[in-house]
């Protein structure tokens, strides 16, 4: 199979960039869709819906953190079995994630619709910004289904070693979003002015049709992944394999929900300090999912490699995989890095306009907090190899530790003495503690000796 003998023969480096570069630019297609629609709503709707978009992003991010975990399970348990040469192991692997966790979203789509506005009074929410905020994220919810059933199939198909196919249907989902949003939010020509739930609506059509054309391409391309005749019962949860994804995802999940919750408690103290600076600590988050970037479409690319050789029994060229990751990490990500602070007042405009107290605000947060990146993009190539033979308990107690009592306790615990600026400080602070963690771990850690990823035959099977 040419995707194997890509990732598990071929020379480490330009291997590892390759397969990155079109993860890297899937992300960044869909870190400009939220930018871009972001952007929309700013300078349509204001401040206001920025601000409320920015509260309605992260309870989203939060849901999405749940099944992104069994979304790496299955990544890392097709890319063993291609690696192994068992390409009918990797297609049980895909159609046990798509049937158990497809039906999930719908469920959450519909209880999502209904509590969302309890959410939102949970993230002590603005009043001034509450209806806007329930409007884009009650209509948020109906997309969940679409959102998670693109994100299994593009993390199994780069399992497989493919790279390309998911990066064409993002960009058919981002192309459609951005054009629809202006249409949806002021109601031009045919459609209706729907506002801030114009926005949410123009996300939902998006990924459902892009979802529906990518479902037709891997059938039209006869992908490795496709289920044809028999191999459509795959598509009932195998047990044994719904265990070990649930066994290896539900940490790995969790990894996301501590991020993404610690960011919660978070957005509860940026709250506080007024619609301005919610508004500019929005804006800087949408910068930052680009600085951020390199990071993990690298974790990803290192991950899915690391996957196949281990499969292989390469071992051999593991630490090569996770070298020329962290040294690829630090050029891209410092680059970046750079690149921001040099620009971050045009950057800080463009989501924000011209409303100058929100700009000042997010170019002092940009200043003081984007330097942490570098230390993350180092931690996330860690995190992949370790992960990459199952190894998922202790990833998730060194987040842990970093988020709440570091970062969360630097915020608290310093603002009486750096005042809102102990805020800022506390994401540094909190990536430095993961990478210093991550790397004894690397070291001295026994993640080499788990042997349990290998999918075995069962009577459903």
């Amino acid at each position: 199979m040419k995707t194997r003998n890509n990732l598990i023969t071929a020379p480490i480096g330009p291997t590892l960039l390759a397969f990155a570069v079109p993860t890297l630019v899937s992300s960044i297609l869909q870190s400009a869709n939220g930018s871009i629609d972001t952007v929309w709503v700013g300078r349509l709707l204001g401040s206001n819906a920025v601000a409320a978009t920015t509260n309605g992003n992260l309870v989203m991010f939060l849901l999405t953190a749940f099944v992104f975990g069994f979304g790496m399970a299955a990544t890392i348990l097709v890319g063993q079995s291609v690696g192994r040469g068992d390409i009918a192991a990797a297609r049980r692997v895909a159609g046990t994630a798509i049937g158990a966790f497809v039906p999930l979203a719908i469920l959450l789509a519909i209880g999502g619709w209904f509590v969302a506005p309890h959410v939102l009074d949970l993230l002590d929410t603005e009043a001034e910004i509450v209806p806007l905020a329930r409007a884009y994220l009650q209509v948020t919810f109906l997309a969940f289904p679409a959102i998670l059933t693109m994100t299994l199939l593009m993390m199994t198909l780069r399992g497989s070693g493919d790279a390309i196919t998911p990066l064409i249907f993002m960009a058919l989902a981002v192309l459609m979003d951005i054009g629809l949003n202006p249409l949806l939010i002021l109601g031009l020509g045919p459609f209706p002015a729907l506002g801030i739930g114009g926005s949410a609506l123009a996300t939902a059509v998006a990924n459902y049709v892009a979802l529906a054309a990518m479902v037709t391409y891997v059938y039209a391309r006869d992908l490795p992944l496709r289920l044809r005749g028999p191999e459509l019962k795959y598509l009932r949860p195998d047990p044994a394999i719904l265990k070990l994804m649930l066994i290896k995802g539900l940490p790995m999940g969790m990894q996301m929900i501590v991020v993404s919750s610690s960011m919660l408690a978070m957005m509860n103290l940026v709250n506080r300090q007024g619609v301005d600076t919610t508004a500019a600590f929005g804006a800087t988050q949408q910068l930052w999912t680009y600085v951020q970037m390199p990071a993990m479409a690298l974790g990803a690319a290192v991950s899915a490699m690391t996957a196949q050789n281990i499969g292989a029994g390469r071992w051999d060229r593991v630490a090569r995989i996770t070298g020329s990751g962290i040294l690829f990490n630090l050029m891209l990500t410092g680059g970046l890095v750079a690149l921001l602070l040099w620009a971050d007042g045009s950057a800080m405009r463009l989501f924000l306009g011209d409303e100058q107290t929100a700009v000042t605000i997010g170019r002092h947060i940009a200043k003081l907090a984007t330097w942490g990146f570098i230390p993350f993009g180092i931690t996330m190539v860690l995190f992949a190899t370790i992960r990459a033979n199952g190894q998922v308990l202790w990833p998730l107690i060194i987040l842990f530790i970093s988020m709440f009592p570091v970062r969360l306790g630097f915020a608290y615990g310093f603002q009486p003495w750096l005042g809102e600026d102990a805020l800022w400080f506390s994401f540094p602070a909190g990536m430095m503690a993961t990478l210093i963690m991550a790397t004894l771990l690397y070291v001295f850690g026994n993640w080499r000796a788990e042997r349990d990823m290998v999918v075995r035959e069962t009577a459903n099977g």
